[in-house]
């Protein structure tokens, strides 16, 4: 099926109300390549400005901790790994430290991230109240710490936290339990506890995944109808090494876009982060991810502890804030504070 012949590519005017593409049309949608990829992302691109202006969310996130419980075949922090690893955990007050410096950046957005335990849980509820205070009371935090507790995440929300990330990765049940050792419903359970205790919930997906294919990342963009996530974010596989998966191929940046475009199209108004894999994997992959309709992008930092936080590798692409604003000046586009607060 040709490109031209999807409904994605009619008037702008159309564009504010959420398309539900044919299953054929997500297909030929994956498999764009050239003239038509180009008209995907940019119908997806003009849907992105027509919801939110030609302006970006910046976001800072502090990496708290590295240890996690989950055993995940593509990920460098994998419970396997833990021993090996250099482990650290932030205080609350090294956390407060780095977040002083994202409020002087100018940064309303802080995205506190860490493998899966309870240690980072607790530190990063010890933080957000100082966190909260040395913004003034204006500061959306967005938590990723993994699968918690209802009470867990009720606790978090009631101390100020706005916004959990909650990744399924793959809605392919047999996928899910060979990558994460773990049950897509169990996932998924967790993910609506958070929304449940009153979150705006974001998810996300790895596309390139060894076993994946087109038919399997067609069935994400139907999976995530029924979720209606605030967030939705996409990152091409990336093989690291000390990982079941390092001598995998990496996942194709083409694919990641026109998924990015096609789920831009689907979800006119949610946040949809052009992310450092696609950076890793092909220079000026962040940049075209804002072509394809991506508006947010997330500024590193951590601090000396990036080194330690290795969730694509000891030589992953870190985003820092140079980054971010010469790629926002060389594509035309502001930057703009939360949409939550």
């Amino acid at each position: 099926m040709k490109m031209t012949t999807l409904p994605l590519l009619g008037p702008p005017s159309t564009t504010r109300t959420a398309t539900r593409l044919t299953r054929s049309e997500i297909l030929a949608g994956l498999a764009a390549r050239g003239a038509e990829q180009a008209l995907l992302h940019q119908r997806a691109a003009a849907i992105r400005d027509e919801s939110f202006g030609r302006q970006v969310v910046r976001r800072g996130v502090i990496e708290i901790g590295n240890p996690c419980r989950v055993d995940c075949t593509y990920c460098p922090m994998r419970r396997s790994n833990n021993r090996d690893n250099d482990q650290y955990f932030m205080t609350s007050d090294e956390i407060l430290r780095r977040s002083e410096a994202i409020h002087s950046a100018g940064i309303d957005v802080v995205l506190l991230q860490a493998g899966e335990t309870p240690k980072a849980v607790d530190r990063a509820a010890d933080a957000i109240p100082k966190m909260i205070d040395a913004f003034g009371g204006r500061l959306e935090i967005i938590l990723n710490l993994g699968s918690l507790s209802f009470e867990t995440y009720k606790s978090l929300a009631g101390l100020g936290a706005t916004t959990y990330i909650l990744k399924h990765e793959t809605s392919s049940d047999d996928l899910h339990y060979f990558h994460r050792g773990e049950l897509l419903s169990d996932r998924m359970k967790h993910w609506y506890l958070a929304r449940e205790a009153g979150f705006k919930m974001g998810t996300g997906i790895i596309s390139g995944l060894p076993g994946q294919d087109y038919d399997s990342l067609a069935d994400e963009i139907v999976f995530m109808r029924s979720m209606n996530p605030d967030m939705i974010s996409v990152s091409p596989f990336v093989p690291a090494d000390n990982t079941p998966l390092s001598v995998s191929p990496a996942g194709s940046v083409d694919d990641a876009l026109n998924f990015l475009a096609l789920t831009r199209i689907e979800h006119p108004h949610a946040l949809i982060p052009s992310v450092s894999a696609l950076e890793k994997n092909e220079r000026g992959g962040q940049a075209a991810g804002l072509r394809a309709g991506a508006n947010v992008m997330t500024v590193n930092f951590t601090g000396s502890a990036q080194d330690k936080y290795l969730i694509y590798g000891k030589d992953r692409f870190v985003v820092m804030a140079d980054h971010v604003q010469t790629i926002l000046a060389n594509e035309g586009m502001g930057s703009r504070g939360s949409l939550y607060i």
